[in-house]
């Protein structure tokens, strides 16, 4: 997901991406995307300059974009020239990091092996040792020339994401993750996009309370009717627990956006309260939270305009 304008004050405009193929530059590329970066993958670094001068026209206008691309051995003989293009950069007083990535020969066969695809460098008559080979001389002088160089042989993904976030971005790794909290109703059909749905129907219901009726649960009677009773207090108790040995879990799998649900009859009253109460628990936890109500509007017609009314 985007981060905050403050974040990306403190990212580098320009991140080029390269090394080793099958040492996990898509999985580089796609960490910079969460970051809001707009990347290119797989291109010739003749065009590197032509992308920042366009991208040039655009910060005139104030929407001004970062940038990572992709620049590796599959651009064959263009990628020769990506030094030469590094210089031009240079002189242009365009400020860029260059990431590399490598990994041992055995990891790279097997992963080559497992995923069934050609590498880059490999020949008619060859192997992929071989063609494993020819890459690391081709990229032995970028190496040298990066201003970080990782070894992803030992990697999961995950750790992968995390060292990538850690280099390039101010952002905890809680703020990474996009959570959104979401009150509806189960008359209303059930979420079909939420990875944890939470029913909190066991509550009393204040739509049984005539005077209530008409609020939703951001209404401070609505609120206090949910929140204060005893029965809420310990699920709350609870619930917090709960998310407390959820979430790092989330965070530590690399997982970007979070949906959580919490329903009850009509999504009016109890799951609104608690939706908005939830959001408040994780964001004073440091995870970058919205909250919605999906379907108190349909609440029949009843709703806080329709209670403003019923006042005056």
């Amino acid at each position: 997901m985007s981060q905050t304008s403050q974040d990306l004050e403190n990212m580098p405009d320009l991140v080029i991406i390269t090394g080793l193929s099958g040492a996990g530059r898509t999985e580089a590329m796609h960490v910079f995307e969460d970051l809001g970066y707009f990347c290119v993958d797989n291109l010739p670094p003749s065009m590197i300059m032509d992308l920042v001068q366009l991208e040039g026209m655009t910060q005139e206008s104030g929407d001004r974009r970062h940038l990572a691309v992709v620049c590796d051995s599959r651009s064959g003989n263009y990628f020769s020239s990506l030094m030469s293009e590094l210089d031009k950069l240079n002189d242009a007083g365009i400020k860029y990091k260059m990431l590399f990535l490598y990994a041992d020969d055995e990891k790279l066969v097997a992963r080559y092996k497992s995923s069934r695809r050609r590498h880059p460098l490999h020949t008619e008559g060859s192997t992929i040792a071989q063609g494993i080979q020819r890459e690391r001389l081709l990229t032995e002088t970028i190496r040298e020339a990066s201003d970080y160089v990782i070894n992803t042989s030992d990697m999961l993904p995950q750790q992968l994401r995390s060292t990538i976030r850690d280099l390039f971005s101010s952002a905890t790794e809680r703020s990474g993750l996009s959570v959104t909290v979401y009150s509806f109703g189960f008359k209303h059909g059930a979420p079909v996009d939420a990875d944890l749905v939470m029913d909190v129907r066991f509550l009393p219901n204040p739509y049984w309370v005539e005077e209530l009726r008409p609020y939703t649960g951001l209404d401070a009677p609505v609120r206090d009717f949910v929140m204060l009773r005893d029965e809420t207090i310990e699920f709350n108790k609870r619930w917090h627990a709960l998310l407390d040995v959820l979430m790092p879990g989330y965070v530590a799998e690399g997982k970007q956006q979070l949906a959580i649900a919490v329903g009850c009859t009509g999504g009016q009253h109890r799951s609104v309260a608690l939706a908005e109460s939830t959001g408040d628990y994780l964001k004073s936890k440091g995870y970058r939270v919205s909250v919605a109500h999906r379907d108190m509007k349909l609440a029949e017609g009843y709703g806080r305009d329709h209670a403003k009314e019923l006042e005056e």
